[in-house]
């Protein structure tokens, strides 16, 4: 299932095809080997407070949430081979393409939400 990401403060879309990570090996994998992070995807991991960026190709913009779905930290264009600090407020990060968050005007103390997205219109054969 996919999701749809929203900076309600904002109000401003950040993703519409985030993908959830809530297994071991889900987080464990996360965008490690990916070549790119096309706009409009993202990853939220969840249960997480710390990440790294090791084995990544890409440079992503990270946010990490506590359990009300606000942003306690937040990092733009975060390089491969990079480890973050633990925030021992956040329970979930949010990991998308460099540049969404300041393009939204994102920042520390926004409220995001999650809903599933639209599934994709079957066109008729």
């Amino acid at each position: 299932m996919r999701w749809k990401v929203t900076n309600e403060t904002r109000q401003k879309p950040l993703a519409d095809r985030a993908e959830k990570a809530t297994s071991f090996a889900q987080r464990f994998k996360g965008l490690m080997g990916r070549q790119e992070l096309a706009m409009g995807d993202g990853l939220h991991i969840q249960p997480c407070n710390s990440i790294h960026t090791f084995f990544m190709r890409i440079p992503i913009d990270v946010a990490f949430l506590d359990a009300q779905g606000r942003i306690v930290k937040q990092m733009m264009a975060l390089p491969p081979w990079r480890a973050t600090s633990v925030y021992f407020q956040a329970r979930s990060v949010l990991e998308l393409p460099a540049g969404v968050l300041a393009a939204s005007g994102t920042q520390e103390g926004d409220s995001l939400s999650f809903e599933p997205a639209s599934p994709a219109p079957v066109s008729p054969v």
